[in-house]
């Protein structure tokens, strides 16, 4: 759950200022765990039936081919988008921390750190299924604590500079809110759990007596309570530290210790190996789906090695290509995260369910699907800056 978000919450905090940046970081956490219910109660709500893949979800309540049109696009959307982003974010931290641990070196260009994070990525992805990567999963667990934990006790140990200002650092009300709106996309980015928590949920075992529901919620729970003490201290620490001076990744406007941040760098690219692979592993699943169900290839070895080296090599490149951190995490956040996170759950539910009109659950899930599509609405923003 705790994502490569989390290194531009501060920058978001920057774009949003003190009450609405604390009112969205809020919000958005109490938003997202309640999908995120729905999602986990609806997995078994048919007898005898799992929805063990988040289209399926969306084919049941929304009809066979309109559930695919809806949730495909948008969930390959968010999944290949993280891929890319990983890359970019794996490649940057690497060449990071080599500019801190070798300080007079010649300077290494970002393309080359990139492709190094990739040649990991070659050899995981040969790796079946989720169970299979269980070991790398934790490991980028307990990396993701430990460099938010570093992140704003570095920060705490800088202290507030006399010069640091919190007011809007564009000069013109455009744009103040075109970077307003990139920041919800940017925070909506830091919740993305919800585009494989059915995948995830699918690999627990489920009896009629004890539904894979019980355990899977107090998953969720753990999950989001790590989420609360990851997200919170980086985003507002990290903000007061630096004011609307933080750099879209804040480990770069962290210099000292030199030691500290570097291992900081090298523990986001661990925590970034694992997460790529766990937004991927629904890719080659679809991969592989139309391969050998729609085009009829024969399932092999080298099947599966071609097709997932091909899309590994396809988000290197265009992470190579597009290395801007801080404009993707606004273009994909506000476009496809907001949609498969805040909205689509809540939509599902209405339409499966049915609440009474007015009741609370009906009020709930439309404030919830309502709120999403302003968040939506940053990535139209984003992509009109007139600079």
């Amino acid at each position: 759950m705790v994502g490569a978000g989390i290194l531009i919450l501060p920058h978001a905090m920057s774009q949003l200022g003190w009450g609405p940046g604390v009112g969205v970081l809020v919000m958005s956490w109490i938003i997202t765990l309640y999908t995120l219910w729905q999602m986990v109660e609806m997995h078994e709500m048919v007898p005898g039936k799992r929805f063990d893949r988040y289209h399926e979800l969306g084919q049941h309540a929304f009809g066979e081919k309109l559930g695919l049109y809806i949730v495909i696009p948008l969930q390959l959307i968010v999944e290949v988008g993280v891929g890319i982003v990983y890359m970019v974010t794996g490649g940057s931290s690497l060449q990071r921390f080599h500019q801190l641990v070798c300080e007079h070196c010649k300077e290494i260009k970002l393309t080359y750190f990139i492709m190094i994070f990739a040649s990991v990525q070659f050899v995981l992805s040969h790796l079946p299924n989720f169970d299979s990567i269980s070991g790398v999963s934790l490991a980028a667990a307990v990396m993701s604590l430990s460099y938010s934990t570093i992140a704003w006790g570095a920060s705490l140990k800088r202290g507030v500079k006399s010069d640091v200002q919190y007011g809007y650092k564009s000069k013109t009300t455009a744009g103040t809110v075109f970077n307003f709106f990139n920041s919800l996309g940017s925070i909506a980015f830091a919740y993305a759990g919800h585009n494989v928590v059915l995948e995830i949920q699918a690999t627990m075992p489920s009896t009629p007596k004890k539904p894979s529901k019980g355990p899977m919620w107090k998953g969720v729970i753990a999950a989001y309570v790590a989420v609360a003490i990851c997200y919170f201290p980086v985003a507002l620490i990290g903000y007061w530290i630096f004011g609307n001076e933080v750099d879209e990744n804040i480990f770069k406007s962290l210099e000292k210790p030199v030691w500290l941040i570097a291992m900081a760098n090298l523990s986001v690219v661990v925590h970034l190996i694992g997460s790529y692979q766990i937004y991927t592993m629904p890719v080659f699943d679809m991969i592989e789906y139309l391969l050998v169900k729609i085009l009829k290839f024969k399932p092999s070895w080298m099947l599966r090695s071609v097709s997932r080296n091909i899309y590994v090599a396809f988000t290197m490149f265009i992470g190579i290509t597009l290395p801007f951190f801080g404009g993707l995490l606004g273009f994909f956040g506000g476009f496809a995260f907001a949609s498969t996170t805040y909205f689509l759950p809540c939509i599902i539910w209405l339409a499966i369910y049915k609440p009474r009109k007015f009741s609370l659950s009906w009020f709930t899930n439309w404030v919830s699907a309502k709120s999403s599509i302003i968040i939506f609405l940053s990535f139209c923003f984003e992509n009109k800056k007139p600079y």
